[in-house]
């Protein structure tokens, strides 16, 4: 088994990872290929969701942040959640999951692009790629958030 076997993975940057719902057994494969953080955005009843998730994780000796995410409400607070983490784990290997990655994408863009100031194409997944164009209001509204929206405080 690798990565790739990992429902929608994909490499963001050097130090993200992301992916939808990895199975218990994949969480190994995270740790094995060098990643030392998890984020989960997912609901704790999402499909396929791992309820004692956070103590495999952890049990790998990697750290674990479960931020639940309603995929139909993400909000800024939600957003300014993500990036505190993202901002603290500095350059540390980070896997961010939800259930099939979407989520996921849109919250890895708007933290990248906007917040981080990375070029937009740097930023941008194949899986977000995909979906934009079916994007709801909500999510499109989402996309356009910044760094003021969110009131992060000082680039690290």
């Amino acid at each position: 088994m690798a990565l790739e076997d990992i429902y929608h993975y994909e490499q963001v940057t050097d130090n993200i990872g992301s992916s939808g719902q990895p199975t218990a057994d994949q969480f190994q494969f995270i740790k094995a290929a060098g990643f030392d953080a998890v984020i989960n955005l997912a609901l704790p009843d999402s499909d396929n969701a791992i309820s004692d998730e956070g103590s495999i994780v952890t049990a790998l000796d990697m750290s674990y942040f479960h931020i639940p995410v309603k995929f139909d409400n993400p909000t800024s607070e939600d957003l300014r959640t993500f990036s505190g983490v993202m901002q603290a784990l500095g350059e540390r290997r980070v896997w961010v999951h939800c259930v099939v990655n979407a989520r996921v994408s849109a919250f890895l863009y708007v933290y990248l692009h906007r917040v981080l100031g990375l070029p937009e194409a740097e930023c941008r997944t194949g899986l977000l790629d995909r979906w934009q164009p079916q994007m709801d209001e909500v999510w499109t509204n989402f996309l356009q958030l910044d760094a003021a929206d969110l009131d992060t405080g000082p680039k690290s």
